[in-house]
């Protein structure tokens, strides 16, 4: 499992894009930045759309203060989905980047991803938020419940930096 001080992998996760899905290389979104990845366990999902997606809504000035360049939502949903979920929560609106990782290849790769048969979620996400700058983890907020949502909350992670 990726931890503080580990460079986190290179991977491809997909946006939604005024063509239709697009492509997104999370190591050109890292490279010489400051952001904060933040994941769920599923869109639309209660405590995923009602406290974890606005938390980080309620914090982005805060973080935009800390020198945060962008705030990155990823979720084992795919790139319609993210988009749809983007603009009801108005999380879009809001500056929030809505990334799919729909074959859950950087969630396995960052030893994030579980299961929860009963709940229909099979090859999720863990819930966990960090920072990382320049591609180093500088701040990791894992929740041991999917359905809790406190250090991984934006209020959670700006307690860590």
């Amino acid at each position: 499992m990726i931890s503080i001080g580990d460079e986190l992998p290179g991977a491809t996760l997909i946006q939604m894009g005024d063509e239709g899905p697009q492509p997104v290389a999370l190591g050109d979104r890292m490279k010489g930045r400051k952001i904060v990845i933040f994941a769920v366990p599923g869109a639309f999902t209660p405590t995923c759309h009602s406290a974890h997606v606005p938390s980080f809504m309620r914090t982005k000035d805060q973080f935009d203060a800390k020198g945060v360049d962008e705030i990155i939502c990823v979720s084992v949903n795919d790139p319609f989905v993210m988009k749809a979920w983007g603009e009801a929560t108005g999380a879009s609106a809001a500056g929030l980047t809505m990334l799919a990782d729909p074959e859950s290849a950087f969630t396995r790769a960052i030893g994030m991803d579980f299961d929860a048969p009963p709940a229909g979620l099979i090859g999720r996400s863990k819930r966990y938020a960090m920072v990382v700058e320049d591609g180093k983890v500088t701040a990791l907020n894992l929740e041991e419940n999917p359905g809790a949502c406190e250090v991984s909350a934006g209020e959670g992670l700006l307690e860590s930096m």
